[in-house]
């Protein structure tokens, strides 16, 4: 697992070697450096001891200025090269990521969660940033410090070199400990932000419920429970962090009295020069943070690695639905004409069939209603017609090309599915309704809100075509974010019109008269989800769903005139008309 991990890691690197290279390359120069001024300084004082020239300590202390800045250079081109590697990884990982997300069918998007995606494509990525830019700047230039500064520790005096470093691994083991409790708790306090931040959102985007029902008061009383918890969790981060450093210190302290309580009984001795002490304790105090900062890299280094592996779980998740790799040609001509023979559709874990061997046909230019109690099917039907769930080869075909072979920017341009929650986005009105075609001009734009009795609504707007929608259309009624979404889909003019209960917030004249605008433009077929069965009465035909099985179709009146499910939905529906009329 290891050496896969590795692996892993080497695989994000391995396009930015160059820079790895130069940056290791410059913390070897600056571990050089920093072992050479410590040995520069002990020969000042060791010549000073012989005698003072003011020139000669003048060259010296230039030199040794001359080579920390050298060396400050040095550490800072590592630093932006390596933490650069980072960055460019986290920028390329999180594109990978977003377009990867694009490709997958939209039913895996909402069985995975879109918090769990985000979290991996956010701080996931984070996290596999600072595995690639600090843990390794960390780890290289920790195993540099030791593997130059303890030899010439060592060459020193070997029993105060092990005195000195003797508490490190104390050090070390505290900084782990301390460490894998603070990334707990920034976890938490990260959770609790998040948790406060999504109340904040959904109290925003539903205030208009809270001041209908009075819920002032309870949602005040979330936010102080939610906002208590995230101050608690910040001040035990702030405790555990005002911890851990002076106990750091004190560590580092101890272990340089240790050095100098047994480096004066050396020089007494006459055995350790003044010299090679400040020597040692420089290059002790040298070694104070790489260590402190090794157990914070481990720890950095292990989230990472598990990071890492979480997206890319993400990344190797394939969609299911997919272009065909030789995709063939779509009709010349697109006319809307379906066929469907025996078409079975079922769901990633599902016990059974959403849609059993469904068969039928769309001719061009007919307006066709779907019905059907809920759950039958209706809507994976429409899915299916798009492809946003995976369809078998030879059983949906339009325009005589089976769906499968074409590919799915083809398809899509010659299917506009409306659905019946019609997702708008933070945009004005124009750019929503140009969605599906960037570059149309406002005269489409205009003629499409027209044709789907938009018009007057937004000419009753102060800003017009440029009034802005709020998060998911809050800004727009029930009706209106239905009007939105269905002049969306007529300004692409696809061949075939697919309407998932699209009317079922627009009143039944309006209904009628968006109905009539569409099939006055000739050569588009339309099919037609309605839970109202009086506006399939006025369709050319009706196909009647149960179970997943199409049941029943022909044309309203020759239904009604028989037993079956329609005529029991039908019954049932003006039984509920007669109810509200007398209420």
């Amino acid at each position: 697992m290891a050496a896969i991990r590795l692996g892993l890691i080497w695989r994000y690197l391995r396009p930015h070697r160059r820079e790895v290279y130069l940056g290791v390359a410059a913390l070897l120069v600056v571990n050089l450096l920093s072992v050479s001024i410590p040995l520069l300084v002990r020969g000042v004082i060791d010549d000073l001891q012989d005698g003072f020239a003011a020139s000669m300590v003048l060259r010296q202390a230039g030199l040794i200025v001359l080579l920390a800045s050298v060396m400050a250079a040095a550490r800072q081109t590592s630093r932006m090269l390596v933490f650069g590697v980072g960055r460019q990884v986290e920028a390329n990982l999180r594109q990978r990521l977003f377009d990867h997300m694009l490709r997958q069918e939209p039913g895996w998007v909402q069985a995975t969660g879109s918090g769990e995606v985000i979290s991996r494509a956010t701080s996931d990525v984070e996290n596999v940033r600072r595995l690639l830019g600090f843990a390794v700047l960390s780890l290289s230039n920790t195993a540099l410090a030791y593997a130059l500064t303890l030899p010439a520790m060592l060459a020193i005096d070997p029993l105060l070199t092990l005195a000195a470093v003797g508490l490190y691994p104390v050090m070390l083991m505290v900084v782990r400990l301390f460490g894998g409790r603070m990334m707990r708790q920034q976890r938490r306090q990260q959770e609790a932000l998040g948790s406060l931040s999504d109340l904040i959102q959904e109290d925003l985007s539903g205030i208009s419920a809270i001041k209908i029902y009075g819920q002032e008061d309870h949602e005040q009383g979330a936010f102080s429970r939610r906002n208590d918890l995230y101050r608690d969790a910040a001040l035990s981060l702030a405790r555990t962090r005002s911890t851990l450093f002076p106990l750091l210190e004190g560590i580092s302290s101890i272990s340089l009295l240790l050095l100098l309580a047994l480096g004066s009984g050396q020089l007494e001795s006459g055995r350790l020069s003044i010299g090679n002490l400040v020597a040692l304790i420089l290059f002790v105090e040298r070694l104070v943070f790489p260590t402190a900062l090794l157990g914070f890299t481990l720890n950095t280094f292990q989230t990472g690695q598990v990071s890492l592996e979480r997206v890319e779980e993400l990344l190797a998740r394939q969609p299911r639905v997919v272009s065909p790799p030789v995709p063939q040609a779509p009709a010349r001509v697109g006319r809307g004409a379906v066929e469907a023979r025996g078409l079975s559709v079922r769901y990633d874990g599902a016990q059974r069939d959403a849609l059993k061997e469904v068969s039928f046909q769309l001719r061009p230019g007919e307006l066709v209603a779907l019905v059907g109690p809920v759950g039958c099917g209706k809507t994976t039907l429409a899915r299916a017609l798009g492809r946003m769930v995976e369809v078998p080869e030879g059983q949906l075909f339009l325009d005589g090309v089976d769906v499968t072979a074409l590919s799915l920017d083809d398809l899509r341009r010659q299917v506009a599915l409306v659905p019946q929650e019609g997702y708008l986005f933070t945009a004005t009105l124009a750019d929503n309704l140009r969605y599906g075609d960037p570059e149309a001009d406002d005269a489409r734009v205009e003629a499409a809100a027209q044709q789907a009795r938009l018009a007057g609504d937004i000419r009753g707007f102060p800003d017009g075509y440029q009034t802005l929608v709020g998060e998911r259309g809050i800004t727009l009624s029930g009706g209106q974010r239905q009007r939105a979404a269905l002049g969306r889909a007529l300004l692409v003019s696809a061949p075939l019109l697919v309407l998932d209960d699209a009317l079922a917030s627009v009143d039944n004249n309006t209904a009628a008269a968006i109905l009539d605008s569409i099939r006055a433009e000739k050569g588009r077929t339309i099919l037609m989800i309605s839970h109202q069965l009086s506006a399939a009465a006025a369709c050319d035909r009706v196909l009647v769903m149960e179970d997943g099985r199409l049941v029943q179709q022909g044309h309203h009146q020759e239904l009604v005139a028989i037993p079956g499910t329609y005529r029991r939905l039908w019954e049932r529906e003006q039984a509920e008309e007669r109810l509200q009329q007398v209420v």
